[in-house]
């Protein structure tokens, strides 16, 4: 009964605005700084024109501009959903539709191209549960710009439902874009970049896992072959199934790093529905994962108040400063996942093939 009152609540807290209206602020191509996000997503554009949680039949492929405000701590994002503010708040200054999958891959070579060859990386981030479209650009916006990421930022944008209660649809969404993300990540490379790593979140780190599997069944090797690294940030995945994905895709692509915490709120609930069944971003040690070639990295003592607990690792002023510093993060945040140990310091576990890397707030005063 507890759960359920928590659910209306919550639901009811996020009733107040619309996360999926979709607004424009041409103007605020000026004002503060700018990133360039490519989005493919498989939503429904309604007839207001916004991108909510229904499903499309085929992907659209857009050019975004995202508005990012200077006075800010590294890893908010503000918002407005009513009356976005340029130079207060993340806006959208232009989204401009690419398309055909031809017109995706020519703008993603062309955008490498006018980069110096050091910086030709492309990081794809998928957002997770409970998210609108425009807060999917937002954060890919934020990840590239917070870490310094100079290469091509795109989101992949999967119809969440952007409510509290959506979980089931969301569920469900992310079954429907297995094929769509694994057609996008065959087309990704052959873009030329020099890396392509892919970032996903919650239940977007499911997203990933499904679309690994089917593609190493269909073709055994490919995953590693034309990635190269892999993120899952508080993976909304069940550690049991997680090991049988992985040991399906086999050969995993490398680094492959996992952030965990153990004060994350959301997938504490998210053991709740399920059973409480054990989620992998909330895995505390590295022995269930003994025999495959990943590392997980502890982020529990950064995290901050319940509402943020869930993006960690990409929310924490502190921790980014200190993942900013890694070495392997001059050219990608999955770089995090390298050498086991990525240059990171810290204490590391290492069981068979797994590493446990910890990290502490007192890492940044050494």
């Amino acid at each position: 009964m507890r759960l359920f009152l928590y659910l209306i609540v919550v639901a009811v807290l996020c009733g107040c605005a619309d996360p999926t209206r979709m607004l424009l602020v041409p103007e605020a191509g000026t004002v503060g700084d700018h990133q360039k996000v490519v989005v493919v997503t498989n939503r429904a554009r309604d007839a207001a024109g916004n991108y909510g949680g229904g499903r499309a039949a085929a992907f659209t492929y857009l050019d975004v501009g995202v508005s990012i405000p200077r006075d800010r701590r590294p890893g908010t994002v503000p918002v407005s959903y009513s009356n976005p503010v340029p130079g207060r708040h993340f806006v959208l200054t232009r989204s401009d539709e690419i398309g055909s999958k031809a017109a995706f891959l020519s703008t993603l070579r062309r955008s490498l191209a006018e980069l110096a060859p050091a910086e030709r990386d492309i990081t794809i981030f998928v957002h997770g549960y409970n998210t609108s479209f425009s807060d999917g650009v937002f954060r890919t916006a934020q990840l590239a710009h917070d870490f310094g990421l100079k290469g091509v930022a795109v989101g992949f944008s999967w119809p969440s439902a952007a409510h509290p209660l959506g979980y089931s649809h969301d569920r469900d969404s992310v079954l429907l874009a297995r094929d769509g993300l694994e057609e996008m990540l065959r087309d990704v490379s052959r873009a030329g970049a020099r890396n392509v790593v892919i970032v996903g979140h919650s239940l977007g780190a499911m997203l990933v896992m499904e679309s690994l599997r089917q593609m190493a069944i269909a073709n055994p090797g490919l995953p590693d072959r034309i990635l190269d690294g892999v993120v899952l940030i508080a993976p909304d995945i069940d550690t049991d199934l997680f090991h049988a994905q992985a040991g399906r895709i086999r050969f995993l692509p490398q680094p492959f790093a996992i952030f965990v915490s153990q004060k994350d709120r959301a997938l504490m609930l998210s053991s709740r529905i399920n059973g409480r069944s054990n989620r992998l971003g909330t895995l505390d040690s590295a022995n269930s994962l003994s025999d495959l070639d990943v590392t997980i990295v502890d982020v529990t003592a950064f995290s901050g108040p319940a509402a943020q607990s869930h993006m960690t690792a990409v929310s924490s002023p502190a921790l980014i400063a200190l993942l900013s510093r890694s070495r392997e993060l001059s050219t990608s945040f999955a770089r995090a996942g390298q050498d086991s140990r990525g240059g990171l310091p810290g204490v590391a576990v290492t069981v068979s093939k797994a590493t446990q890397l910890i990290l502490s707030p007192g890492l940044l005063r050494n």
